[in-house]
């Protein structure tokens, strides 16, 4: 790309869940069409490791050999096994995520208390923006206490899991509610500035909706990823402590948390996944 040259860029974001079939056609078109603006063309596929498989098979050849005046920048949190082969042909840049120390000291310095400040940046997972959202939310505490004793809540019975399964999805229910009386506002302000033009009140709102709904639930994935983050840190304190009898199984537990956390992006059916992975795990107390 030539220096000074400002190329024709175009940002995808999923539409539902995943990436799909349909999204995935309408990306192979953008690219086969010559750039409008400028000589090249950058095509941004966001949040590239939420696709499926066929979609990814679909993309496969357009991504390996792009029209010249195409270049693809693909951002993914993880390479999925649907995205070994396309990764494969790409110049891979990684990015660390923010150590805590860092989102903390950026939250203290727009004036969030110490404390605060440090129980946001544990669970923003080294995002900023997750972060100033954590820092606002006056109940993270007592949800992150609330997953990480569910070890000492669980008896084995199907009754006791459904009961938990449905308390903790209720808890991430309300910590959204800040999420969505700030989208709540920006509709808001959008109709005043449509009526203020003179334009229908629905003009730009679909693509304004759209991002809220993709916002809402990737607040939901973080909120399940911190939660049960902290559900198996009760474990891994149990093993440290040296006091369980049965530290294989508390070790398998760890492993069955993560492996949910994995499985979180690609299956959002969280009420089964939370039941399936409870039902699995033992009582920390039975393991003392």
């Amino acid at each position: 790309m030539l220096a000074g040259e400002h190329p024709d860029v175009r940002e995808i974001a999923r539409v539902g869940a995943a990436i799909s079939v349909e999204q995935a056609a309408e990306i192979v078109q953008l690219a086969s069409r010559a750039p409008t603006e400028s000589a090249r063309k950058v095509i941004v596929l966001d949040e590239f490791h939420l696709i499926r498989a066929e979609a990814a098979a679909k993309l496969l050849k357009t991504i390996e050999e792009p029209p010249p005046s195409t270049v693809f920048v693909i951002l993914a949190e993880l390479v999925t096994p649907e995205l070994v082969t396309i990764a494969s042909r790409c110049n891979r840049i990684e990015f660390r995520p923010l150590t805590d120390a860092v989102v903390e000291s950026a939250l203290r310095s727009r004036g969030v208390g110490a404390e605060t400040a440090a129980a946001a940046a544990r669970s923003a997972s080294g995002s900023m923006a997750r972060a100033l959202l954590l820092a606002s939310d006056a109940h993270l505490a007592e949800r992150r206490r609330r997953f990480a004793e569910v070890p000492r809540r669980l008896d084995g019975t199907g009754l006791v899991v459904a009961r938990e399964v449905e308390e903790l999805l209720a808890a991430i229910d309300e910590a959204a509610e800040p999420l969505k009386t700030r989208h709540a506002k920006e509709i808001e302000a959008l109709d005043e500035r449509a009526a203020a033009n003179g334009d229908k009140p629905t003009a730009g709102r679909k693509s304004v909706e759209d991002r809220h709904k993709r916002e809402l639930r990737r607040h939901r994935t973080d909120e399940l990823k911190a939660g049960l983050a902290a559900l198996a840190a009760t474990y891994r304190d149990v093993l440290a402590a040296g006091s369980a009898h049965h530290p294989g199984a508390l070790v398998t537990a760890v492993s069955r948390v993560h492996r949910t956390i994995e499985d979180l992006e690609r299956n959002p059916n969280e009420a089964l996944q939370l039941q399936a992975l409870l039902l699995s795990l033992p009582s920390v107390d039975e393991a003392q």
